[in-house]
This record gives C-alpha cells, sequence and structure tokens, in this order.
C-alpha cells in the first residue's frame, strides 16, 4: 500500500509533537510505501494529476524513538500520478488555497482521501459548526460570523456580555483570538480595522466568552464518527489560548458523561460529510471549533493516557482501502457481466 502526506514542511515537523510522524512511523512499521508531498507541487501533466513526490528510503531497522526515527528518514524524489496512491491525508493547517482541492477532485473516485474532499470543502472553515443546527445554543456558544465592520460593532453594542472573544475566520493555532471586555470596547474601531479589510472578504468570528475558558479547553479526537481520546489544553501564565502552539500545557482529561452525549450526537454527520479524523475543541459541554485539515493531539493523549492512538488511525486507513479495492472489484464485475449480456 502506498500512503501519501500532504504537509506544510517536513523540516518544521517536532518529533514528540507531531501527529503525523506517528501516523508515518506505523505505516512504516507495517511496511507500508509512504511518500510526503507539498501542495505547491501539485501539477497537472496531460490532464492527469501528477506530484513532486518524496518517498522515505527503506529501513533495515526502524529506531524505537521517535526522534531517532525523524533523524534517520531520507526520501528519495519522484514525479508521480496521483492515483497511484491508495490513500492520502492531508495534513497541512488551514487556511489552504481551494485550488488543492480541485486537483484532488481528480483523483478522489480512485484514492482514499482522509478527509474527504468535499467534506473538507463544507468544514476547513469555522463556519462548518452552523450545519449542526443548534438555534438554543445547547452544545454551540452564541457566535456571530461576518465581515461587515458595522454589523460586528453593532452586535458587541447591544451585548451585555462582559467578555467575549473575537477571532479571524480563516485563523488556526489560536492566532489572533482576542478577549474583548466590555470596558474596552472603545477600542473596537481600531481592531476591527485590522481585522476586517475594504473589501469586505475578511471575515471575523464574535463568540460568546464561555465560563471557565480561562482554565483552557478540551481537544477531543473522533476517528470515524466515534471518540477515541481527549487531552485538556491549559493556557500559560498571562494567555488566554491554550493552544499548544502557543505555550498552552497538555493536561489528562476524563470525559463527562454529557460531553460523550455530544460526541456521539455529532459523529454520525461528521461520517455522512466524509469527516473520518477530526479534531474537536470544547469548554464543556460548548463546541467551540472543528478541526479537519489537521487535527493534532495524538502524542499527548498517548503520553497521558498510555495509549497508541495513532494503531488506530492506520488501521482505518487500511479499511477504507479495503472497502475502495472491494467496490472497485465489483463494479468490474458488473461491467463484465453486463458486457456479456450484450454480446
Amino acid at each position: 500500500m502506498h500512503i501519501g502526506f500532504i504537509i506544510a514542511d517536513w523540516k518544521a515537523i517536532e518529533p514528540g509533537k507531531s501527529s503525523t510522524l506517528e501516523i508515518i512511523k506505523e505505516c512504516i512499521k507495517r511496511h507500508y510505501k509512504v511518500s510526503i508531498l507539498y501542495t505547491n507541487n501539485l501539477t497537472v501533466r496531460n490532464n492527469i494529476v501528477h506530484g513532486f513526490i518524496e518517498t522515505v528510503e527503506p529501513m533495515k531497522k526502524i529506531p524505537p524513538t521517535i526522534d531517532a526515527f525523524y533523524k534517520k528518514i531520507t526520501f528519495h524524489k519522484t514525479f508521480t500520478a496521483l492515483h497511484a496512491f491508495d490513500c492520502l491525508m492531508l495534513r497541512k493547517d488551514p487556511p489552504i488555497n481551494p485550488i488543492v482541492f480541485n486537483f484532488l477532485d481528480a483523483i478522489k473516485d480512485e484514492v482514499v482521501i482522509i478527509n474527504d474532499v468535499d467534506g473538507i470543502r463544507k468544514a476547513n472553515n469555522k463556519l462548518y459548526t452552523t450545519t449542526f443546527h443548534d438555534p438554543e445554543n445547547l452544545y454551540l456558544p452564541l457566535t456571530h460570523v461576518s465581515g461587515s465592520k458595522k454589523f460586528i460593532k453593532k452586535t458587541i453594542e447591544e451585548s451585555d456580555a462582559q467578555k467575549m472573544i473575537l477571532k479571524p475566520l480563516d485563523g488556526s493555532g489560536g492566532k489572533g483570538v482576542i478577549v474583548l471586555e466590555k470596558n474596552a470596547r472603545d477600542n473596537i474601531n481600531s481592531l476591527l480595522d485590522f481585522y476586517i479589510d475594504k473589501s469586505g472578504e475578511k471575515y471575523v468570528i464574535l463568540q460568546e466568552f464561555i465560563e471557565g475558558a480561562d482554565e483552557g479547553d478540551v481537544r477531543v479526537l473522533m476517528l470515524n464518527g466515534k471518540f477515541i481520546g481527549a487531552y485538556n489544553r491549559k493556557p500559560a501564565e498571562g494567555e488566554m489560548r491554550a493552544n499548544i502552539q502557543t505555550g498552552g500545557t497538555a493536561h489528562k482529561y476524563v470525559m463527562t458523561e454529557s460531553q460523550m452525549r455530544i460526541c456521539k450526537k455529532i459523529g454520525s454527520k461528521l461520517v455522512a460529510d466524509g469527516l473520518f479524523f477530526v479534531g474537536l475543541d470544547m469548554i464543556g459541554d460548548k463546541i467551540l471549533e472543528v478541526n479537519v485539515l489537521n487535527p493534532g493531539g495524538i502524542t499527548n493523549i498517548n503520553r497521558l493516557d498510555n495509549l497508541k492512538l495513532h494503531r488506530l488511525v492506520v488501521d482505518f486507513i487500511e479499511e477504507k482501502v479495503a472497502e475502495k479495492v472491494e467496490k472497485r472489484a465489483e463494479m468490474t464485475y458488473l461491467m463484465k457481466r453486463l458486457n456479456e449480456l450484450r454480446e
């Protein structure tokens, strides 16, 4: 089996923190061919989508530690048609150029893509939660999204909340997230000038501040619509963002019954949308974000709960590829029978 990983930068990977590297190592241990490629290396040659890919050279012995494994990996480069892959995992933080999805459209019927191209189109920004239809805010925070400074400013002025969250729609890793306090709202004009440009094509999210947010959030990992693990992210001193990229720390966490019910409730929708490997950010019983492009957390959950979640991910890849092969065989058989009946 040939598995490809579309990533941002191999040299930027941090062993011990990278979920992608753990999955890659597990694939190598199972003797699969593994390659990486970058979005800017996607190419069409004579109407067929190719990529300048870097394939991991075979190892006689796989180092036991993830640091040694990362250092030992070497690649050889080839120009390869993407339909040669059995599976592609898109492991790159947003935002992502929409053209990438057009490249992948050409192969999505032949190659297992995790997550599904159409699913990512729906969910690669923070608007996806609006499709959950929770008008009573039972498990979604009160949220407004707009590119209109007038609308955002009016909404803030009319709110009685002491605190609100303001963040860019296309951000990731906690970038651009601020707590807007009621006594500091005189600065809203300058803030909105920073977040929203004159074109009106830059959108911001205005969201209710959930009590307990200053103590961090919970990263939940979902695989094939089912909960597989979670951990608590606590912000660094003097910081309100709990993201690990902004200095947050990882702590063991036990999900509540109500949180598990919420995960079960949305699990079937995630699968229906082709979103098989997903990270949810939760505070209490509220889902703040759904991360579908590059959800992390495997390394922290493995360490804190003595698990090996990367094995579950590769198990799932094997199942999806087997399903694809079986369907292809069924279609081949049906076409053969139809041709025989026509003769």
